[in-house]
């Protein structure tokens, strides 16, 4: 069994901790937790897995890393704390660890992350021999291997439209809601995750790892971006209210030029509430949330897959199938040579030993 870690029991972690439970060649052998109140709880309670684990929460990370665990889950938030998550992972990979991770964006495609953070991974890895797969929480597979998939059925392709189409009335996350994203700030506040060169930072590698995969040679990078104030002010069963006149919608592309015209680009539409922008993309059946490709070619391909978890929540299922992936590459990373891998190394495999019977729906912790 390869042991493996869950640093994080945020909205990642608690997918995290079930994912790894369900794997049949892992084995949890510790949960790393900030907060000290979830210090000594189940894992099994932290992760809503339905049962305990046998598995007490700690914050004590070097006591976890002295125990030379073979994978680390990193699920602790990368957002608002980049070089906090840089440096954890760094001590993990120098402890020996596969890491796997949705918190540092620049990785998603390591070969245009700066060369500053590339140094510290790969000199991490060097010491300890470790591995590291980051990919997407929006989710990565949305934004690279499903499009590319999908781009081998068409005869001809003219454009890649990758979309994220979120309703964030229902994320329990308000720093990175009203501070990051900018939902219920003034007109005027411009969010960090949209300032200019964020987007491409973030996602910009998504773009130019799947040009990569299609032989197409990029001209730039660019960005658009789109706002909406609230009509009304609304009402969150999770963060509160969103005032009438603050920012309740913002819809940004970064798109992959080639000849003057977008060819490759990552979308997001992102509301605090339905009723904010109902002209922009919505999900096909009217829910919170979806992600969809779209081929514009010949055939017209669109794929939308709406998922969810934790009693129903699409926020929860596009967590749950990020960490899927996730969790789903750790063998594969451990038997394969230490490194720094992207989504084009790493294949997508049949779920071998997950299939069980259905269980209820739970609630989370």
């Amino acid at each position: 069994m390869i042991t493996t870690v869950v640093w994080g029991t945020g909205n990642v972690g608690r997918a995290a901790i079930r994912a790894v439970d369900a794997h049949p060649a892992l084995e949890l052998s510790a949960v790393i937790v900030h907060n000290p109140d979830k210090v000594g709880r189940d894992a099994g309670d932290l992760g809503d897995v339905g049962r305990e684990l046998g598995v007490a929460a700690t914050s004590d990370i070097d006591a976890v890393l002295a125990t030379k665990p073979a994978a680390v889950v990193y699920a602790a938030s990368g957002d608002i704390r980049p070089d906090d998550a840089l440096a954890d992972i760094v001590t993990a990979l120098r402890a020996g660890a596969v890491v796997v991770t949705t918190s540092l964006y620049p990785l998603y495609d390591h070969r245009s992350a700066p060369e500053e953070m590339r140094k510290a991974v790969q000199d991490a890895i060097d010491e300890g021999g470790g591995s590291l797969f980051a990919s997407g929480i929006d989710p990565g597979w949305g934004n690279d291997v499903l499009p590319l998939l999908l781009s081998g059925l068409a005869t001809t392709i003219d454009v890649i439209r990758c979309q994220e189409i979120f309703d964030y009335s229902t994320y329990d996350q308000p720093d990175s809601v009203r501070w990051l994203v900018g939902m219920g700030q003034p007109m005027d506040y411009l969010p960090p995750m949209v300032a200019p060169t964020i987007p491409s930072m973030v996602w910009g590698g998504q773009v130019r790892l799947m040009a990569r995969a299609l032989g197409i040679e990029l001209d730039e990078v660019r960005e658009t971006l789109e706002r909406r104030a609230l009509e009304t002010t609304v009402t969150t069963a999770t963060m509160g209210d969103f005032e009438a006149g603050t920012q309740g919608a913002l819809r940004f592309e970064v798109q992959g030029i080639v000849d003057g015209e977008p060819r490759i680009v990552v979308e997001h539409v992102t509301r605090i509430h339905p009723s904010c922008a109902p002209d922009w993309p919505v999900p096909a059946d009217g829910g919170e949330g979806a992600h969809r490709v779209i081929i514009e070619g010949r055939p017209r391909i669109e794929v939308s897959i709406e998922a969810t978890d934790e009693g129903g929540n699409r926020s929860a299922g596009g967590n749950a199938t990020a960490v899927g992936r996730l969790v789903g590459a750790i063998d594969w990373l451990v038997e394969n040579e230490p490194g720094m891998y992207d989504a084009l190394d790493v294949p997508i495999r049949p779920a071998i030993g997950k299939l069980t019977a259905t269980t209820p729906e739970r609630t989370p912790a």
